[in-house]
């Protein structure tokens, strides 16, 4: 019996060892929410010493208005029997401080039945600066993607109207050329061969400016933009394209461009990929909300396949959304197209 005890007594304090030098916060709670367990990384991530938060309610650690939340969700968790989950899935948690400092954190649940009831266990971290590192490579993504479309803008508009002006009056020169040297068959040859491909190289400036960034974007806003690339996007696969869209909407800037070309670059994927009969492109405001739908009737495919290589379509939209603070879904199966929805939080502009 004396062995017996002195071994519990040592397995004890070695966990109770474990539990202060783990350096994430590990805190536990009894069936009514009340702390019971409360390791040093706690007492440092939240500022309560152990003896202020031991037997207060756990709602003392978190911000005022999650605590209805909270306690749905723990009482669904309790509900599962299921043994451990992590917290918020993708979304961010936060903490509150005891100076009264919200935080985000990132956490784990866990719960056991023990004579004395149901136990709940949370191992979390504080991960401020990781949320603060991932808000600034945001910011700086985003403004190095405004100063790209601004170059691009800058060298569409050159190849708009510097080169193909240029080549425009060359054109005009050929065919000055070809009225004033009659009789000539070889140099008439020559002139109608030169002729043709400045038709070609002027075709070939235009379409490179359009795709780098087109004019009436700038010139006109988005919905004209919008209509062009549909129309550009029926022209060349031969594949119907429907727009539906508020004619009177107008975005500020990144939205505009942002929301452009990600209609755009889906638009490119089902070109190359869905061999579609049918596309259909919805962009509606909700709220402070805009939902954008690009759908095709196209062959499908699996999004949980291994991307191929080269291939970064799709990681293109979600980029692009996310760099709008915005969430971008692809659903797609075999022979059931694909549909590309973005959820991007932005404001209609008053005109």
């Amino acid at each position: 019996m004396t062995l017996s005890l002195l071994s519990d007594a040592n397995a004890a304090q070695r966990l109770s060892g474990l539990l202060e030098s783990a350096m994430d916060g590990i805190i536990s709670c009894d069936d009514t929410q009340r702390v019971v367990l409360y390791n040093k990384a706690a007492e440092k991530i939240f500022g309560w010493s152990a003896e202020e938060a031991l037997g207060q309610s756990l709602e003392m650690l978190i911000p005022s208005r999650y605590h209805r939340l909270h306690s749905q969700q723990v009482r669904r968790f309790g509900a599962t029997g299921t043994t451990s989950r992590r917290m918020g899935d993708n979304t961010v948690l936060y903490g509150r401080r005891k100076n009264g400092d919200e935080f985000p954190i990132e956490a784990s649940i866990s719960q056991l039945n023990t004579p004395e009831g149901k136990l709940y266990t949370v191992i979390l971290r504080d991960i401020t600066e990781r949320v603060r590192a991932r808000d600034e490579l945001a910011a700086f993504a985003a403004e190095s993607a405004g100063v790209r479309e601004q170059e691009k803008s800058r060298i569409a508009r050159e190849l708009h109207d510097e080169l193909a002006q240029s080549l425009t009056a060359a054109k005009m020169d050929a065919i000055w050329l070809r009225d004033h040297v009659p009789g000539d068959p070889e140099a008439q040859g020559k002139i109608a061969t030169m002729l043709s491909m400045l038709d070609t190289c002027v075709a070939s400036t235009r379409r490179i400016a359009a795709d780098l960034r087109p004019l009436v974007l700038d010139d006109l806003g988005l919905v004209p933009a919008l209509e062009w690339v549909v129309q550009n996007f029926t022209q060349r696969t031969s594949v119907p394209c429907e727009l539906i869209v508020d004619e009177e909407l107008e975005l500020e800037e990144p939205f505009a461009t942002g929301v452009f070309r990600i209609v755009q670059e889906a638009l490119q994927n089902a070109a190359k990929h869905a061999e579609a009969r049918q596309v259909e492109v919805e962009i509606r405001t909700h709220g402070d909300y805009l939902l954008l739908r690009v759908q095709d009737d196209g062959i499908g495919f699996r999004p949980s396949d291994p991307r191929k290589p080269q291939s970064l379509g799709l990681v293109g939209l979600r980029e692009r959304a996310q760099l709008m603070r915005g969430e971008l879904r692809v659903d797609s199966s075999p022979g059931a197209g694909t549909r590309v929805e973005a959820k991007i939080p932005t404001v209609k502009v008053d005109a």
